[in-house]
């Protein structure tokens, strides 16, 4: 038994119907896009976190809460 009650035999003859129905080429087409997408969509969260964290900190030091660093004597 397999994903959910499907077994290995019949993942192995739906993939080959899709690949026979929509041919390899567009498949790796679509597999690029998608893979391109997901790219794309995990830079533009990195850079929104990173743009937040910067205006949080210029907001810190404008207002003058940034927590004062301890010093060793």
């Amino acid at each position: 038994m397999g994903l959910g009650g499907i077994n290995i035999w019949s993942l192995i003859i739906i993939l080959l119907i899709v690949a026979l129905i929509f041919g390899t080429k567009r498949l790796r087409g679509i597999g690029g896009d998608l893979g391109g997408a997901i790219k794309g969509f995990k830079k533009a969260i990195n850079d929104d976190s990173k743009k937040n964290d910067e205006a949080v900190d210029q907001a810190e030091n404008a207002t003058g809460d940034a927590k004062p660093e301890k010093t060793e004597k």
